[in-house]
């Protein structure tokens, strides 16, 4: 690869400047008070100065949304890695770890969790395809691995899973997948549940909803996820490869 140029790392470095500088503000006063005004002011930047780097508010709320999702994926693919060095605790599956890797990251970054998940930003809409839908499609992969690999497409389409509508069956058919292969409309339907069940028990402890729970949050978070495994499993004939 050609060496960036000093113009090219120039332009690297401010873009990053300018990313640190926005997810402060995000840090102090929320995603919702992001505007380019207030980073611009942050920097000693004007306004325009900004645009030459991120044209739009839209434009810098996506490049701090994939880096938000980026980086909580790192974190839940660092938490399996360890998990296989036998740096964490060797009896659990690695369901488990990613989704703890998932829980601790969330807990340590509320602001930028809150960026991810929280209230939608007002009048942001996304790129379609563009690079937010890329990073979370890698989160899929990882979570989809640790649910399925192993098991295989004949075990899958006779898994043990409530029946759907045609309607629904036919939407679940055309959705991507992002792990080890297409999955079948039921175990898509397992996923989205499982998704929900480890999902929002996050949300409930990063927006303070289970601080009644105390020290017990994680061990609480632990043996749902337990369960949540076991049950799919349950459901899956056979054992995986």
């Amino acid at each position: 690869m050609a060496t960036p140029s000093l113009r090219e790392r120039r332009r690297a470095a401010a873009t990053q400047e300018i990313l640190d500088a926005a997810e402060l503000h995000i840090a102090e006063h929320g995603p919702a008070a992001l505007s380019l005004r207030a980073v611009a002011r942050t920097l000693g930047m004007t306004v325009q100065a900004l645009y030459h780097y991120f044209p739009s508010r839209d434009a810098l709320v996506t490049a701090l949304v994939t880096k938000a999702y980026d980086a909580l994926a790192d974190a839940v693919q660092a938490a399996i890695d360890a998990g296989a060095d036998g740096a964490e605790d060797e009896s659990l599956p690695g369901l488990v770890i990613a989704a703890e890797g998932y829980r601790g990251w969330a807990i340590a970054h509320p602001e930028h969790f809150q960026l991810l998940y929280g209230t939608p930003l007002r009048d942001y809409e996304a790129p379609v395809e563009g690079p937010t839908t890329l990073a979370t499609r890698r989160m899929s992969a990882i979570f989809e691995r640790e649910l399925f690999a192993g098991y295989s497409a004949e075990q899958l389409a006779a898994a043990d899973a409530p029946a759907l509508s045609p309607a629904l069956r036919g939407h679940l058919e055309q959705l991507p997948h992002f792990g080890g292969g297409h999955l079948p409309p039921a175990v898509t339907a397992l996923y989205l549940s499982a998704w929900g069940h480890l999902h929002g028990l996050v949300v409930l402890e990063v927006f303070g909803h289970t601080s009644f729970l105390g020290e017990h949050q994680a061990e609480i978070f632990r043996v749902a996820m337990r369960n949540l495994l076991e049950d799919i499993r349950r459901r899956i004939p056979g054992t995986r490869a």
